[in-house]
């Protein structure tokens, strides 16, 4: 039979605890521990017949045990397949079931915590389409259980399951590979002991399948010898769990430090010896020929091999442990303090209790205790196998998993960069189906798992604005569904702002309107004393000049964002200050007409419409108006409104009229005022004067008349912002054409032709022209 290194270092490492207990003056003083050690030969049955043999005190053939020690059945380190009562390596969580197996407990923790992580793991990853490989026996059958149950509750399907036992005939292991062949899925997850994985990648290596990402428990992910049997490299970028590393001073040392006996009578040693060191005893095995004779004074420490190999010091230290957990509970039940008391009655029972109570720390600072299942804390670390360029494989740590944490800090990768199959840096995908882009819905495939699903397209004016959603929704008013409907996106809000281009030229054109009425009007007050300013009621003048200021100053209202209180202004002002500037053209057109008719013989029209009454006539018809604006504002005011019907990726803020009735009133008195001032100056047109101030408004009035004309349909058909653009062009532009027609003419006559300013030459008695 082969001899095995592995369980040497478990012994060794349990003989270096004893060591350490007999010698120490604090635990258990006085006492000194035995041990017996049974190899089980890799098979169960072997170890089923030691272990029966042990409770029946039957020596199965080993020398007989000194009758002067006290035997106590109390602790038994097991193997991977062991219930024996404190367990370094055996993980199956069926092992925690107290009900089956009321005297175990183990220094090592359940798969059920190592399955959740390994799921937890997959799904940090991305992995939700995977498959899964077991061994044959409850440490595979259990492990696996736990994982898909975990995995389907963190959305995570397994493609297939299968289960193979290295004694299994070349037939099954095929049928296991063709499986895998046939799948889509490009991650495999495992609780495979290590002699089971080596019978798949055999059959992996002869059909040449490369490029799987593995995922591993603790039996063979940080196993040199996995990796040196793996020499197709089918398991390089593997990723999987493992016990934390740990460290006890003096340990490697005293595993190293091995003699052989003295005695030749103990085949076992003389075997082990012989296999560490190549060589052989020639006065045992005299027929041996071309081997190096052992010495007996070899130096373990220049040899390579399994046994110097201390990478599996974590699972040495849980031997150390269980040891130790043995230990204090005898100390307590021997009620030890300075000596121990030697009459108490010892039994299996009483010490099973003791060991599940009891809770010490080691010399490393490590605090051992058992849970109600017989469990300790579960804390794994992540191992990432990364090939190097001689081929040999680095286990690089690459991340913690805590189960005593919080369940969104139990898994935590470190910044460290990961190895994956085939020696690539980016993660591998592995899903069934891509997940849904936003502006789709999930539908499952018939008769496939929850993570196969196709990706239909959410119907016109419905939305998913997440990822892998399961139905569409119509769009909020203040969102939108692309042409592509691949999201919903907020609608822009769309309003005449002072920032773009547009909103910008308006208010400078707005601003020069200001500046040149507020010239003209500083023109007209340095000349006020000259024929010209003073022909036609100046006071008319420079209330006209007030009201073009106001005009362009309203547009102003009708830019930016649109509020309750900007709504009621601008079409309230707009309706005002125009009445009054119309009004006062309105005025001076009836002044030139009463001028006519005063130079009649006869007539005394003009103290009918004197200076107060024209006064009196601006007042009343701009009283209108406001009585017009009053009315609308107290019955329906303007308000500030929110369109989502104009288009369909844009919310417009504007004035809503509130009455359209008010809104029209207004605008019409406005032109019914024009009409008249346009018909009162065109018939005053041709009067006789050098200076008729009637055909300047004549020309004023066309242009104001032909502007709102043409504003109505525009205003109407202008979508959005445009119609505030529309309205506020129509704004500017009749009062340019009131201010240009009537001033320009005046204000050529007052700065460039000065000697035309006087009053023969208004009333057109001046020089006669030269021809």
């Amino acid at each position: 039979m082969s001899l095995n290194f592995r369980g040497f270092q478990y012994a060794q490492a349990m003989l270096f605890a004893i060591e350490e207990i007999n010698n120490s003056t604090h635990l258990l003083p006085g006492i000194s521990l035995g041990y017996k050690l049974y190899d089980n030969c890799a098979y169960i049955a072997q170890g089923v017949r030691v272990a029966l043999a042990s409770i029946t005190r039957d020596e199965v053939g080993f020398a007989p045990s000194d009758t002067t020690c006290t035997q106590v059945q109390a602790n038994v380190v097991g193997t991977a397949s062991s219930t024996a009562m404190i367990g370094h390596i055996a993980t199956c969580a069926c092992l925690s079931d107290k009900t089956k197996y009321p005297s175990f407990l183990r220094t090592i923790p359940s798969d059920d915590y190592q399955s959740r992580a390994l799921a937890q793991l997959v799904k940090y990853f991305g992995w939700t389409w995977v498959g899964a490989i077991r061994t044959n026996d409850d440490y595979g059958n259990n492990g696996m259980a736990t994982f898909t149950e975990t995995a389907q509750q963190l959305g995570i399907c397994v493609e297939y399951s299968v289960s193979v036992f290295r004694t299994d005939p070349p037939e099954k292991i095929r049928q296991i590979v063709d499986i895998i062949k046939a799948s889509t899925s490009k991650v495999i997850v495992t609780f495979l002991l290590t002699a089971d994985l080596f019978v798949i990648i055999q059959e992996f290596s002869h059909h040449n399948l490369t490029g799987y990402q593995w995922v591993g428990t603790e039996s063979w992910i940080f196993d040199f010898q996995t990796a040196a049997q793996d020499r197709h490299h089918i398991l390089d970028g593997a990723i999987g769990l493992f016990i934390p590393k740990a460290h006890v001073s003096g340990m490697r040392e005293f595993i190293l430090d091995v003699k052989p006996l003295n005695s030749s009578s103990n085949e076992l040693f003389t075997e082990f010896w012989e296999k560490l060191f190549s060589c052989t005893f020639k006065q045992l095995n005299s027929s041996v020929e071309n081997k190096i004779e052992c010495t007996g004074h070899e130096d373990v420490t220049e040899v390579k091999n399994t046994y110097t190999d201390m990478t599996l010091m974590p699972l040495f230290y849980n031997v150390y442990k269980g040891v130790y957990s043995m230990a204090h509970a005898l100390h307590n039940i021997l009620s030890c303090n300075e000596t121990c008391n030697n009459k108490v009655q010892l039994d299996p029972f009483t010490i099973l209790q003791h060991i599940r109570k009891i809770r010490f720390t080691t010399k490393e600072g490590d605090e051992v205790y058992f849970d109600e299942n017989g469990d300790p804390a579960a804390k794994y670390e992540i191992v990432n196998w990364q090939p190097k360029e001689n081929g040999i494989v680095e286990f690089v740590r690459v991340g913690v998993y805590d189960a005593s944490l919080p369940a969104e800090k139990q898994l935590t990768l470190q910044n460290k960069s990961l190895i994956w199959a085939q020696n690539s840096l980016q993660v591998p995908l592995s899903v069934c189906s891509e997940k849904c882009p936003p502006g789709t819905r999930k539908v499952l495939q018939k008769g496939k798992p929850v993570c196969c699903f196709d990706c239909l397209r959410c119907a016109e004016g419905e939305i998913s604005n997440a990822t892998d959603s399961i139905t569409c929704v119509g769009c909020h008013p203040n969102f939108w569904s692309n042409e592509r409907r691949d999201a919903c996106v907020q609608k822009e809000a769309e309003f005449l702002s002072y920032q773009e281009i547009m909103g910008a030229l308006l208010t400078a054109a707005s601003l020069f309107g200001t500046c040149m009425t507020t010239l003209v009007a500083f023109i007209f007050f340095r000349y006020r004393q000259t024929p010209v300013v003073r022909a036609n009621n100046s006071e008319l003048s420079f209330l006209l000049l007030f009201s073009l200021n106001l005009c362009f100053l309203c547009s102003l209202t009708f830019i930016g964002r649109p509020s309750e209180w900007s709504c009621m202004l601008r079409h309230t002002a707009f309706g005002i200050t125009f009445v009054l500037c119309i009004s006062c053209v309105l005025g001076k057109t009836i002044v030139v007409l009463m001028a006519f008719r005063a130079t009649l013989p006869g007539s005394d029209v003009m103290k009918w419409f004197g200076p107060a009454q024209q006064k009196l006539s601006v007042l009343a018809f701009t009283l209108v108006q406001v009585i017009i604006c009053i009315l609308w504002l107290s019955i329906s005011p303007p308000f500030p409104f929110k369109n989502f019907e104009i288009f369909k990726n844009k919310i417009i803020l504007e004035c809503a009229l509130g009455s359209a009735v008010g809104f029209w009133a207004v605008l019409g008195y406005i032109g019914l005022l024009a009409m008249l001032c346009f018909i009162l100056a065109f018939l005053a047109r041709k009067l006789p004067d050098n200076f008729n101030e009637a055909k300047f408004i004549t020309f004023s009035m066309l242009i104001f008349c032909a502007v709102w004309i043409t504003f109505i349909p525009a205003y109407v058909s202008s979508p959005g912002k445009f119609s505030v653009a529309v309205e506020i062009f129509a704004i500017l532009a009749s009062s340019f054409g009131l201010l240009i027609c009537i001033f320009t003419p005046k204000c050529y006559i007052i700065l460039l032709k000065p000697e035309n300013n006087t009053k023969k030459n208004m009333m057109g008695k001046g020089a006669p022209k030269s021809t």
